[in-house]
């Protein structure tokens, strides 16, 4: 990476996790580029950088990133304020490259940390910068996300799958201090007072989120410390196929029981232990790499039934299908059943899968790439 000369501090970090995403990572690029936040930033001496997280990548994710940002230090409006790499990683894990985006990469200057998947795409130019300026706007936020959109919504015609699958988003979104794993903003010092365990499942979002609303686990949880901004929005591919939708149900459900086990013994720990996240957790992991696997068997040998893995498993969809007003609740009770039904098969593979021996379980789905809006440089309203 080259730093252009008197180039300004960098108050935004932005990562992007990529694992093999050749294919996406391009026009995901290409969407970031043009997100105004970046000509903001410039206009007002103020820096951003954009780290490309390539982790345990075959194919060419690395070439293809390392081009387009030797585009946009050239060509770039404000490549002058810009700070653009990859940081190559051999060893595969979104849980090692989120550690080391937050405690070795990102500039130490930062006061803001954003973490993005490569398979994403910007439908705003405005996204951005509306999520960075909730932040700045109110202290009391730790975090804050946009909302993700499914690239169906909007079709004339939709089938059967795609009506379940966007009247469960609508469900979602019913949810009070909701983060978005797919893209999310956190406080840098919030964010370098925590650090991933090995085996923490997929849904790490869920743990920022138990962490940031309990001041670290210190008082009652208060999700207004958490915000989806409005007006701020990405696209993305939705999973339709069966087993795609079993398959990530499943992973979600060994995210929210790795979670739930993890956030219940930390709350035991002395205040002065959780306070200092990060260097507790480290502490852990160097002393037993396998501690909290064995935290999951030993909360598995207490647990006998699949559907209780986690509090709230089999009431969670109908909770938020209660939360909707009138019609809706007739409208979209098919997406609840179905939902429910996926919940319940979802959590018995779970089962199985933690008690045959606790691995990460990300399994890979084949994607189309997505296309950048051809007005995603208008401005919006």
């Amino acid at each position: 990476m080259t730093i252009p000369q008197h180039a300004p501090p960098i108050v935004l970090s932005i990562g992007i996790m990529a694992w093999n995403e050749e294919i996406s990572i391009g026009p995901m690029l290409e969407s970031l580029s043009q997100q105004s936040v970046l000509q903001e930033l410039a206009d007002n001496g103020r820096g951003c950088e954009v780290i490309c997280l390539a982790n345990g990548c075959t194919d060419r994710t690395v070439e293809v990133a390392g081009e387009i940002f030797q585009k946009m230090g050239r060509d770039h409006p404000a490549r002058r304020a810009l700070r653009l790499r990859v940081a190559d990683m051999p060893k595969p894990g979104r849980n090692i490259a989120w550690n080391r985006f937050v405690h070795e990469f990102s500039a130490r200057e930062a006061k803001y940390l954003c973490l993005m998947d490569a398979d994403i795409l910007f439908d705003r130019p405005e996204t951005l910068q509306r999520v960075l300026a909730e932040l700045e706007g109110n202290p009391l936020l730790g975090g804050a996300s946009d909302t993700p959109r499914k690239n169906i919504a909007g079709r004339a015609r939709l089938s059967w799958r795609e009506r379940l699958s966007l009247a469960t988003s609508e469900m979602t979104g019913t949810i009070a201090g909701r983060l978005n794993g797919m893209l999310y903003c956190l406080r840098a010092d919030i964010a370098r007072n925590l650090y991933l365990p090995r085996d923490l499942g997929a849904t790490d979002d869920g743990f920022f989120k138990e962490v940031i609303c309990t001041d670290f686990f210190r008082a009652p949880p208060d999700p207004s410390k958490v915000v989806s901004v409005r007006g701020a929005t990405h696209l993305y591919e939705p999973y339709l196929a069966v087993r795609d939708v079993l398959n990530n149900q499943k992973r979600q459900m060994i995210g929210q029981t790795t979670v739930h086990v993890l956030a219940e013994y930390l709350k035991t720990l002395p205040e002065p232990q959780r306070a200092d996240l990060a260097a507790t957790i480290r502490r852990h992991e160097a002393r037993d790499p396998d501690w909290l696997k064995k935290l999951i068997e030993a909360h598995l040998r207490r647990t006998r039934r699949f559907w209780r893995l986690f509090p709230g498993i089999l009431g969670f969809r109908w909770r938020r299908l209660g939360r909707l007003g009138g019609m809706r609740r007739v409208t979209h009770f098919p997406a609840a059943a179905a939902g429910f039904v996926v919940t319940l098969v979802a959590c018995w593979q779970a089962s199985r899968f933690l008690r045959g021996g606790m691995e990460q379980y990300w399994p890979k789905v084949a994607r189309q790439a997505l296309l950048v809006p051809t007005d995603l440089g208008a401005k919006l309203p």
